[in-house]
């Protein structure tokens, strides 16, 4: 049960980490609605699609990673006809056809009937776009995950873990909706705050879309969950039983990669030697790109000296198996 307890307080500590900030604007954009009937919906979605995608990328082949890397697209084009249709909401028939018109019916649709359907398939849509931040705590998930299969005690984990994200949003939700309504009953600017929150969606996506989310946030410094997760791994978790076994002076080989780029094949003959720094990382991954610069640092300052640096890249999410991802990132 302490995994369980674990998994759901990383999954509320998200709202700290700076990953959960491109997200914002789309879970935000229906905020003056009822939460019951859009805004709990939109978090269930999230989270139901989260973890579905989350427990197969561990073992699914390159048919997910398709299905995934379609899946966002659709999910940005969704969510970009939505910001429009929050900017031009009369305007949308006349002006943007046939790019608002389907964007404008969903949101006349969802604003006459605050249609619980509709906030579903937006939920579905932010969880294929939602990749939070890598702290440990999802590490020890997505590594269960990895290791033990597409299984229901994995994807009960990443549930609990989705549950404890959707948990503090939710509370971000409710926050928010008052903030908005006294906005909008103070400063009479109903038709601007709309507008504001479209205009925050449609840049939210573009964002996404050309990757400019992670590099921009890798360059600042907020609340350091992952500092905070240890401490609840180090208190709570109990402490692995010591081994008397001696560490041999062989190191593993390097076979097994599918791919190396940058770089031909190195093989652990030629490293004799050699000091190796083996770094696993992810490129969507903000605390991994924050190591760069000292990896490039120490590559430029010791690489004469013996050093040679191998990066493993370890995708957590399926979207991030893709190659030309890695490859262009």
């Amino acid at each position: 049960m302490l995994i369980f307890f674990l998994a759901y307080l990383g999954g509320m500590l998200t709202i700290f980490s700076p990953c959960v900030l491109p997200v914002l604007p789309f879970v935000f954009a229906r905020s003056e609605q009822s939460f019951r009937r859009t805004g709990l919906p939109i978090l269930l979605g999230m989270a139901a699609t989260f973890t579905v995608l989350a427990s197969f990328a561990a073992v699914g082949g390159a048919w997910l990673i398709a299905v995934n890397q379609y899946g966002r697209y659709a999910a940005m084009g969704l969510l970009l006809l939505l910001g429009l249709a929050l900017i031009f909401p009369a305007l949308s028939d006349r002006l943007m056809r046939p790019f608002v018109a389907l964007g404008g019916r969903l949101q006349q649709r969802a604003d006459q009937q605050a249609s619980i359907k509709g906030s579903l398939l937006l939920g579905v849509a932010v969880g294929f776009l939602w990749a939070p931040c890598a702290g440990p705590i999802l590490g020890l998930v997505l590594a269960g995950a990895a290791l033990h299969g597409a299984n229901l005690y994995s994807a009960i984990l990443l549930l609990v873990f989705a549950a404890g994200a959707a948990t503090s949003l939710g509370l971000a939700l409710l926050a928010g909706d008052r903030v908005f309504s006294m906005m909008k009953r103070s400063l009479g600017a109903e038709e601007w705050v709309r507008r504001g929150l479209g205009i925050a969606v449609v840049v939210g996506v573009v964002v996404i879309a050309l990757g400019w989310d992670t590099k921009f946030l890798a360059q600042f410094s907020f609340f350091n969950t992952a500092r905070t997760e240890q401490k609840l791994i180090s208190q709570l978790a109990k402490p692995a039983a010591a081994s008397n076994k001696e560490i041999g002076r062989i190191a593993p080989s390097l076979l097994g990669a599918t791919q190396w780029l940058n770089s031909p094949p190195l093989a652990i003959e030629s490293l004799r030697g050699k000091i190796v720094l083996v770094d696993f990382w992810t490129y969507s991954c903000i605390n991994c790109l924050r190591t760069m610069p000292y990896l490039k640092a120490w590559n430029e300052k010791y690489r004469d000296q013996g050093l040679v640096i191998i990066g493993v890249h370890a995708p957590e999410f399926a979207f991030e198996k893709d190659q030309h991802n890695v490859e262009q990132a």
